[in-house]
């Protein structure tokens, strides 16, 4: 190929990578990409629709929205620092809540028990 000779560009011609160049006022790289998008965030909306003979069957809506935890916090976007799923605690969080579950159940059995020992008893008018 005329122009690629390895000789001529000063370098194997393997380890040669066009992007590696510097470009004076070219185009941006990635980490400048990157920054602008985690800066300013961007947001990615898409439907998808799947229908047999114009039945819906499936309808999937995809928002994707791309942005620093800063950003995030600056639109009113926290919904990781309350994940139990994402937190510290969330071991703790998940046997409270099973010993709560357990609480409310043994208190459903004894309202049950004593409102069938309160019908059993009878008010006398037999």
């Amino acid at each position: 190929m005329p122009g690629l000779d390895p000789e001529s560009l000063g370098r194997p011609l393997s380890y040669h990578r066009a992007d590696m160049d510097p470009r004076a006022g070219g185009p941006a790289n990635l980490a400048d990409i990157l920054e602008r998008v985690l800066d300013k965030g961007i947001v990615i909306a898409g439907d998808v629709q799947i229908n047999l003979l114009d039945i819906e069957l499936l309808t999937i809506r995809l928002r994707l929205l791309i942005t620093s935890v800063d950003r995030a916090r600056e639109m009113g976007i926290n919904w990781w620092e309350g994940d139990p799923g994402l937190s510290r605690g969330a071991k703790h969080l998940e046997s409270e809540n099973k010993e709560l579950r357990a609480r409310l159940e043994r208190l459903e059995h004894a309202i049950a028990a004593a409102g069938d020992g309160h019908t059993r008893g009878g008010r006398g008018d037999d």
